[in-house]
């Protein structure tokens, strides 16, 4: 690779590594090409990226960023997997660590914190953003939904009691 390809791919994952929520580091040795093509789908289609850097290109990349230095996690054959949504990464890198034996979580970092392996794990099993924030949209209705309730119960029952009082002015 000539020096001005070398910045290129420099400057192209500090970019992504720079907007990344949380970054997941992991080995690969002896990886299938249609299982690493897999994890490279289920990445995607969840917003994220998996890339395949020589690890003197990723330290350098990292160095210029805000992110933890994790370049102590850079020996061997890596790969990166990141996304802006900070739980992404981790919990597909997670499951697809645990159908396959030969994909080994190294560690990783959401901004500034680096995180070992059972950090990448715990994020793993944290809700999504989508998710929280579909919570926090059906919490944010619930109680309108019992103040609505509650402005109608009045109403309701004065509507019974007057019921009541036809039926027994009728039967009289």
């Amino acid at each position: 690779m000539e020096k001005a390809e070398k910045r290129e791919v420099v400057a192209s994952l500090q970019e992504a590594l720079a907007g990344a929520g949380s970054i997941v580091i992991a080995q690969n040795v002896g990886l299938s090409v249609a299982a690493f093509t897999d994890l490279r789908v289920q990445v995607k289609k969840a917003g994220g990226k998996v890339k395949v850097a020589k690890n003197r290109l990723a330290k350098l990349a990292l160095k210029e960023t805000d992110v933890a230095d994790i370049s102590g996690l850079f020996t061997g054959p890596t790969v990166i997997a990141y996304a802006e949504d900070p739980i992404v990464a981790p919990k597909i890198a997670a499951a697809f660590a645990e159908k396959n034996q030969k994909f080994v979580i190294l560690g990783g970092a959401m901004g500034a914190t680096a995180l070992d392996v059972d950090g990448v794990k715990t994020l793993a099993t944290l809700p999504s953003l989508d998710e929280l924030r579909a919570k926090l949209a059906g919490l944010v209705k619930q109680p309108a939904q019992n103040i609505a309730s509650i402005l109608v119960q009045p109403g309701a029952g004065i509507a019974r009691v007057l019921a009541a009082h036809a039926e027994k002015s009728e039967a009289a």
